[in-house]
């Protein structure tokens, strides 16, 4: 009897521990390495069970690539919409309708594009029109095509062109020229703080909020000041149950207790110390003086829409990014 209570898995009182898998972008791994244990010591306060919560981090457009490709995710708390709606892309691994599920379009807390230069600020780069002045400061940002960070980025400086210049002709040579000046184009936001900090490339370096502040924390990021421009984008990084793969593992009722609970005001409260800003008003309060104010402009402003007009438009094989790439290299 003993072995068969062994074997389900139940003796003593004790249910075996449920795994979930979070896929995750870059710069969430401080974020979910503090959330994660909260998660769990509130689950097991809440239920007795015991859960392990393991994380993948990489850039959002190939984390979301190897959930199609398999990856078993029982969540997917990505950089941008667009990289979850990609996963109906050959089968209907989510609900199409799982922004509606959450809070805030199932979007928990939400970040920004800044600068990250060098101490003292040398090259005097305090607003996105610096960026491509004619002493050729050098950009360091990571590649749209495999980067959630770096299609914000992107988004980010046509959104600042398009403010000033009001043309979509004018946003297009402004953010051709930013790519003329970067040397290189890494795989994800984590890849490109590396290229910054360690190897030493670059002028400025194109990235989260929240990602800026943590390379300060790091060693040697007192050498580092961060720059906020004028205006930005707001970036909506979303979260979602992947429906296909919890149904068949049966964590449906823990990965949805996963995300709902980033709702919460302890949640929030990590979200904030780790430099993102919350979604819930009183607990942003509380971190008031860490965020500074900037104009925030939403994709429906700029863009006419969401990440169904945006990815096709900009990131699609033949979109405008690749045009881009293809004018700098002709």
């Amino acid at each position: 009897m003993t072995a068969y209570l062994l074997g389900l898995g139940l003796f003593a009182g004790h249910i075996q521990a449920k795994d979930l898998l979070n896929v995750s972008y870059d710069p969430t791994r401080e974020l979910y390495k503090e959330y994660n244990q909260l998660f769990t010591q509130y689950w097991a306060q809440q239920t007795g069970e015991k859960i392990n919560v393991k994380t993948s981090h990489g850039g959002s457009g190939k984390q979301a690539r190897a959930v199609i490709d398999g990856l078993q995710a029982d969540v997917v708390t990505l950089a941008l919409g667009g990289d979850i709606d990609a996963l109906n892309k050959h089968q209907q691994l989510i609900d199409p309708k799982w922004q509606q599920r959450l809070a805030n379009h199932s979007t928990p807390y939400v970040s920004t594009i800044v600068f990250l230069v060098r101490k003292g600020n040398p090259k005097k780069i305090y607003d996105w029109a610096d960026l491509v002045r004619d002493d050729q400061i050098e950009v360091i940002t990571p590649n749209p095509k495999t980067s959630g960070g770096a299609r914000w980025n992107f988004l980010a400086a046509w959104a600042y062109a398009k403010d000033r210049w009001g043309s979509d002709e004018k946003a297009l040579d402004f953010v051709t020229q930013v790519y003329r000046q970067a040397p290189v184009l890494d795989t994800g936001a984590r890849g490109s703080t590396m290229s910054f900090i360690q190897r030493g490339l670059g002028d400025v370096l194109l990235t989260w909020e929240n990602e800026a502040h943590l390379a300060l924390q790091e060693e040697g990021g007192s050498e580092f000041e961060i720059v906020t421009p004028t205006v930005s984008i707001l970036a909506e990084p979303p979260v979602a149950v992947v429906d296909q793969v919890v149904d068949k593992k049966g964590t449906r009722q823990e990965a949805e207790a996963y995300l709902r609970y980033l709702y919460s005001d302890e949640a929030q409260r990590i979200v904030a110390k780790n430099y993102y800003r919350p979604t819930s008003g009183h607990i942003l309060a509380e971190f008031r003086t860490q965020f500074p104010d900037l104009k925030l402009l939403k994709l429906e402003q700029v863009f006419g829409g969401g990440w169904h007009i945006v990815q096709p438009r900009f990131f699609d094989d033949g979109g405008i990014f690749d045009q881009i790439l293809a004018k700098i290299y002709e």
